[in-house]
């Protein structure tokens, strides 16, 4: 069985498609999977083994220029790479219109959410068969229902299995905590003295603490914050997702707002606390075995959950 998966953006998203794809493996040991996805996040589909192909699709940019005529050719040589292959299925679980009519330039059954469940409703119309997910349940559940609609399969009862390989490890000695303080949307981020406070209270438990960045003012605020923690802080250079994710990997924990990196550090298995600041955790919150979300909408968490959750988890001390 040879299917396209279809899931764009963005990279929590693109996380939470992960069990599906391990789904549907193990119930399709002769399965062959290709995944289209924005060139930004072509790295996590490329980690899990049982993705074949990942195929680069520029559709941002297309839809910010779409009377261009490069958008015109990117369109045209994504159709023409599609077509070389007939897909036994194709399964768009973005639920939009854009996904949509971008999985229709493939060769093979279209199937999608069905319209009380995608998130744009008009986008069931493009959907050969439309199916059901209970949109009550985390993102990480609704995916594996469609996985499970799509292929035929029973809806798996175990725990998410994210599949990621090919992921190296930081070798250092000290302790590392990853703190993803970043987020796109200014009411999701967590004050920065609360940041400050509690990254001295990891140096004094020994631990080194590192602060990603995605842009130049996301790059201040980590120099800032990195600045008044002390020595043992530091703000890291703007990298890949690749590199980021051989960073966490060899982290001991990880703490950050709802960010895509966050839902990475879970994927990759290390003990991670989310903090939550106005959104809902319990439908996209971070999903693993060893994992704490705290807050929600308009509810920040206090320094001294985060620092309970973490002994809850056993990275840090009672000192």
């Amino acid at each position: 069985m040879h299917v396209l998966l279809v899931k764009t953006s963005s990279l929590g998203d693109i996380v939470h498609n992960l069990p599906m794809v391990t789904d549907m493996a193990a119930a399709r040991p002769d399965i062959t999977i290709d995944w289209l996805v924005e060139p930004a996040f072509a790295d996590i589909p490329a980690m899990h083994p049982a993705v074949k192909a990942v195929i680069p699709v520029d559709l941002r940019r297309w839809l910010r220029a779409p009377l261009d005529r490069q958008t015109w050719r990117g369109v045209g040589a994504l159709r023409a790479r599609l077509r070389e292959t007939s897909y036994d299925l194709i399964l768009d679980t973005q639920g939009l219109v854009k996904s949509a009519l971008v999985a229709r330039l493939g060769h093979g059954p279209l199937y999608g959410p069905d319209r009380r469940s995608a998130r744009e409703p008009a986008a069931a119309i493009f959907y050969a068969h439309g199916l059901a997910m209970d949109r009550d349940r985390h993102a990480v559940w609704r995916n594996r229902m469609l996985g499970a609609g799509a292929l035929g399969y029973p809806l798996p009862e175990t725990p998410p299995d994210y599949g990621l390989s090919g992921v190296g490890q930081d070798g250092s000695d000290e302790p590392v905590c990853v703190a993803f303080h970043a987020t796109s949307r200014a009411s999701k981020l967590w004050p920065q003295d609360h940041w400050v406070v509690l990254g001295q209270a990891l140096r004094r438990q020994g631990f080194r603490i590192l602060l990603p960045s995605g842009n130049d003012r996301e790059q201040a605020a980590a120099t800032e914050i990195a600045h008044a923690i002390g020595d043992g802080a530091q703000a890291l250079a703007r990298t890949g997702i690749q590199t980021l994710a051989d960073l966490i990997a060899g982290a001991c924990v990880a703490i950050g707002v709802d960010t895509g990196l966050l839902h990475l550090a879970a994927a990759l298995g290390r003990p991670t606390v989310g903090i939550f600041c106005d959104s809902d955790p319990t439908q996209t919150g971070v999903l693993a075995e060893r994992a704490f979300n705290l807050g929600g909408f308009q509810a920040s968490p206090r320094v001294d959950e985060v620092l309970d959750a973490l002994k809850e988890l056993g990275v840090v001390g009672t000192a």
